[in-house]
């Protein structure tokens, strides 16, 4: 029986199931390299089977996870071979591998059964994100950090600092200076706030997220404490090992410091969550630590794409500076290569999607099975209007939906209310924008406002509370401009943005993040011919209640995936089409400073690419958006390929290019004369 179950796996799967043969107390650390779409989920539950058939004891295997339905699935893995290798009369031993969990989760259960002897209540709890931010406001608050001359760093970028410090395992100075120079000022006064909100945790008895990973590491730093939980397990199995933090290596060498016992399976290609502080050095570096002991097993067939698609994948990945050699090969052959696309513009590009993606409908392919992949949120914007437009329903996974995000809805709103004064869902929006506004009085201002029949006139009468006295007559101003329209569309958006930029400011703790998504919507304004197009055809109507995050998607009997890089991994498609593929977004602007940035961008691409099972499009625009551009003018500047795929890598694709039909349209002239009719009127009397 165990010899069936091993057969139905290839050569290199089977050698890292079998790493270590007989006595299995002797088996050395293990390296497995899992390439993308090489079956990693099922060699790893294959070599826990293996490790329960051959004596181990399953209270004594650790799998560490990084999250909980990976563990879930893991176990369930194991249980289904079991259960077959038995023919279904036992429910198998793994029932009793307690330890498969997250980090996060072991963490807290280790630091429960040593709380005693690590100054620990054993009934602390655990704080989630929102919980940490709320302390780190107080703390904040009672330290006079939120009554500053200066900006002081929002609650949540100080909890971001906080969290990238711990995990990093790097000073404050040095987390400050390469990932928020902004707050750089601040150094002093933000070691002193993080450690008053260490100590306010342990005077309340609580810990962090990041806590159960510090925690546990400081733990293992004790040498009889660390021999103790040591010796509780004979093996600990890491999945997405190139997703680790120093953090949790340090832990793992705790655990294991001669590697005894310990398998770790990842992919280099894949790394891609640096901005979690993950760091590459982990998996790259496991072999020389662990020399000469370590043995490395590449899993290289793909049972995912086609091999045009990977042989083009690999060529990406094979340019990368530093990397674990693999050649992803597939026995799904096919004629047809990965294209890449050369389109106008974005806008263009947005129709190249709608119109493939309605094509592959049409053939069969649901949407379900086709996805549209991005590096940045907001790079969706236009595909998301065109979606909207064309009334095909869609799912966004990483962001939120670009018209459904809170601040784009404020400028709508402002919009709106400078078209239609009278339009109190826009306007109760807009005015508590202003410091120190609240429904009360946004409901007495609209109410003058509806009054006269000027309402700037209304606006400007109005005395606003002293927190708002500094904003009101810019507020006050920006309304008439815009309600003149002297400054013409779409340059009325411009000076909306303008009015709107200090708001965002205060609002929102990702103020940076969020102006790009204003710098798109400057963009998707300009392919209308006026205010009201654009706002009509948006036919976007305020939410009930302001909130930063998307609703749950409405039910629909088939809905097209939209999804930001990092959100696809581990996913795959039967169709993908990826966005921007020009410098600037693909590797992004902001994420070329330094040659390790760059090559996290590299295997961004990579990590899209293999997302896909038959069909690849890689759309490039020509003409591409400057975001923060914005002087009067042409708004576009013409973008290059990104350089990721060089002409020497072109064999590997697909070249084309696509322009939208040009509707015929009746010359001006044609159309009939048409006596007016006064449908005001006609209305009125029907309820007469």
């Amino acid at each position: 029986m165990l010899a069936a179950r091993l057969d139905k796996l290839n050569p290199q799967q089977r050698r890292a199931v079998e790493h270590g043969g007989l006595p299995l107390a002797d088996s050395g650390p293990l390296l497995i390299i899992a390439g993308a779409g090489s079956g990693k989920t099922a060699t790893l539950a294959h070599r826990v089977v293996h490790l329960l058939e051959n004596g181990a004891d399953p209270r004594r295997i650790m799998l560490l996870t990084f999250s909980r339905r990976a563990a879930a699935e893991m176990t369930r893995r194991v249980d289904r071979i079991l259960a077959d290798l038995t023919r279904g009369r036992s429910s198998g031993p793994s029932d009793a591998i307690a330890w498969a969990g997250t980090f996060h989760s072991i963490g807290a259960r280790l630091l429960r059964d040593y709380a005693d002897n690590i100054g620990l209540a054993r009934a602390f709890t655990i704080h989630d994100r929102e919980d940490s931010a709320d302390l780190m406001n107080l703390i904040r608050h009672e330290l006079g950090y939120s009554a500053t001359k200066e900006r002081f760093p929002a609650k949540g970028t100080c909890l971001a600092i906080y969290s990238r410090a711990v995990n990093s395992e790097t000073a404050l100075d040095d987390v400050l200076s390469a990932s928020f120079p902004w707050c750089a000022i601040w150094q002093d006064e933000l070691r002193r706030l993080f450690a008053r909100y260490v100590e306010a945790k342990q005077a309340q008895n609580v810990l962090d997220y990041d806590d159960l990973l510090l925690y546990w590491a400081h733990m293992m730093q004790e040498p009889s404490i660390a021999e103790d939980v040591a010796a509780r397990f004979d093996h600990v199995l890491v999945d997405e090992y190139q997703d680790t933090n120093r953090l949790q290596a340090s832990v793992l060498l705790a655990l294991k410091p001669n590697g005894k016992g310990l398998t770790v399976v990842g992919d280099d290609a894949q790394a891609i969550y640096s901005f979690r502080a993950a760091t590459v050095r982990n998996i790259l570096d496991f072999p020389g630590h662990f020399a000469p002991r370590a043995e490395v097993v590449t899993l290289e067939q793909n049972y995912r794409s086609t091999q045009p698609i990977l042989a083009a994948a690999n060529a990406v990945i094979s340019l990368a500076e530093e990397r674990f050699t693999k050649n992803l090969w597939s026995d799904r052959k096919s004629a047809e290569r990965p294209k890449i696309v050369s389109v106008r513009d974005e806008t263009d590009q947005a129709r190249y999607v709608v119109e493939k993606v309605l094509q592959s409908r049409e053939a069969g392919l649901a949407l379900k099975s086709q996805a549209v992949l991005f590096r940045a949120s907001h790079h969706s914007g236009p595909l998301e209007v065109e979606l909207t437009r064309r009334n095909i329903p869609f799912v966004k996974f990483g962001g939120l939906k670009f018209l459904e995000a809170a601040h784009v809805k404020d400028m709508l709103a402002l919009l709106r209310f400078t078209e239609n004064a009278r339009d109190r869902v826009a306007g109760f929006r807009v005015i508590q924008l202003l410091p120190g506004v609240g429904p009360v009085i946004a409901a007495k201002t609209l109410d003058r406002v509806a009054a006269v029949a000027d309402p700037v006139e209304a606006l400007a009468g109005t005395k606003p509370p002293a927190a708002a006295a500094e904003h009101w007559p810019l507020f006050v101003e920006a309304v008439r401009l815009l309600r003149s329209g002297a400054a013409g569309w779409p340059a009325e958006l411009d000076l909306a943005c303008r009015w709107y930029e200090p708001h965002l400011d205060r609002i929102y703790e990702d103020a940076g993040l969020r102006q790009a998504d204003l710098h798109q919507l400057v963009q998707i304004a300009a392919t209308y011919p006026s205010r009201e197009r654009f706002l009509t055809e948006l036919t976007l109507d305020p939410p009930e209640a302001t909130s930063d995050r998307a609703g749950a998607p409405l039910l629909d009997e088939d809905y097209l995936i939209l999804s930001t890089i990092h959100s696809a991994k581990g996913q795959e498609w039967k169709s993908v089409h990826i966005l921007n593929a020009v410098d600037g977004c693909l590797p992004s602007d902001l994420a070329t400073g330094t040659s390790a940035e760059i090559e996290e961008e590299r295997r961004l691409l990579y990590v899209a690419m293999t997302r896909a099972r038959d069909q690849l499009d890689i759309i490039v625009p020509q003409r591409f958006f400057v975001h923060g551009q914005r002087s009067h003018g042409d708004r576009h500047l013409y973008a290059s390929r990104t350089r990721f795929i060089p002409s020497g890598l072109l064999e590997y694709f697909e070249y084309c290019g696509w322009s939208p039909a040009v509707a015929a349209t009746a010359a001006p002239g044609q159309q009939s004369a048409r006596a007016p009719v006064d449908i005001l009127k006609r209305v009125r009397k029907s309820w007469g």
